[in-house]
């Protein structure tokens, strides 16, 4: 038996050794291919320009250095739409996070029709963006607005949504509107919570609120984690929505973008679009990198604070 073992073993270890390295690089070559020209080239293509003053359309261009990098910190419209994705991220991050951990826990229950209730909360995360922002634009108008309408009916005066700083709610509350994609996370996290340590904390006296707080959170704490990194990277690069929400929708026009919405990449967009400044933008791009990167790692460093990970306490020494 051991004999017609090892034979198997063997005639097993030929058939898989009998394809090459090169069948591997054949099969993934559609993939680096791909990464090649459509992700290497174009970010070498853009950290290129980001040295030149090139406008897009004359093929009169030269080298300039660092220069659009050292106009950016003295360009105090850069500056200002940075500050306020900073701001709108700090605000928009904590409430979709929150949000979608909320829903969760409401459709965990068990409730008649509760798959119905995952769908409806679900369906608004797969509804494209541009048909979401056309959506709210309709519902926040001033005059024809189905919320003004609501508001109406209890003696409330019509409210400017798309100016300012209205806007900037106006915004936010956009946002919030997708967050069925999160919740679906987040459930199938809470779902993967062992019945048993919630039951244990409860045969130790605690109550419903220390046993979410005290077991079910730092057990789910890595999906958290996982929602807020993408939060933050998704906020971060925002442009659709507030060029839609504007009171004009005009390609290459954004001056009547609001101010309080007038983020970072909706600067970038003027800068490209607008301005014709290919090299300037593209600068402007890498330094938003770099902005992402550091307040990505920052999150990541606070992990060590309150994020669990379930590791085997072996493993661990």
């Amino acid at each position: 038996m051991a004999a017609m073992a090892t034979k198997s073993a063997r005639r097993s270890r030929k058939r898989w050794q009998r394809y090459s390295s090169r069948t591997f690089y054949l099969f993934v070559s559609p993939w680096l291919l791909g990464f090649a020209l459509l992700t290497a080239l174009p970010l070498g293509y853009a950290l290129a320009i980001s040295f030149t003053n090139f406008d897009g359309r004359s093929p009169r261009w030269r080298w300039v250095g660092w220069r659009n990098y050292a106009e950016i910190f003295g360009d105090a419209d850069a500056l200002a739409s940075l500050f306020r994705t900073l701001a709108f991220t700090a605000i928009a991050v904590p409430l979709m996070v929150v949000g979608g951990l909320g829903l969760a826990v409401l459709l965990n229950q068990r409730l008649k029709a509760v798959g119905l209730f995952r769908a409806i909360f679900f369906l608004p995360s797969v509804v494209p963006v541009v048909a979401t922002a056309i959506m709210w634009k309709l519902i926040f108008n001033r005059d024809v607005g189905i919320l003004n309408e609501i508001l109406d009916l209890i003696s409330i005066p019509p409210i400017a949504w798309l100016v300012d700083p209205n806007a900037f709610y106006a915004l936010v509350i956009l946002i919030l509107w997708g967050l069925g994609g999160g919740m679906v996370i987040m459930l199938a996290a809470l779902q993967g919570v062992p019945a048993e340590l919630e039951e244990a904390a409860v045969t130790d006296g605690a109550n419903r609120w220390q046993v979410f707080r005290h077991v079910t959170v730092p057990m789910i704490s890595p999906v958290i984690f996982f929602q807020v990194v993408t939060g933050i990277i998704f906020t971060f690069q925002i442009v659709i929505q507030p060029l839609l929400l504007a009171q004009t929708g005009q390609v290459g026009q954004v001056t009547h973008v609001p101010k309080s919405t007038h983020l970072f990449m909706v600067q970038v967009y003027e800068e490209f679009f607008a301005n014709n400044r290919y090299g300037y933008g593209s600068a402007m791009l890498w330094v938003f990198f770099l902005v992402i990167l550091v307040v990505t790692l920052i999150v990541l460093r606070s992990s060590r604070l309150w994020v669990h990970y379930e590791v085997d306490s072996e493993a661990e020494r």
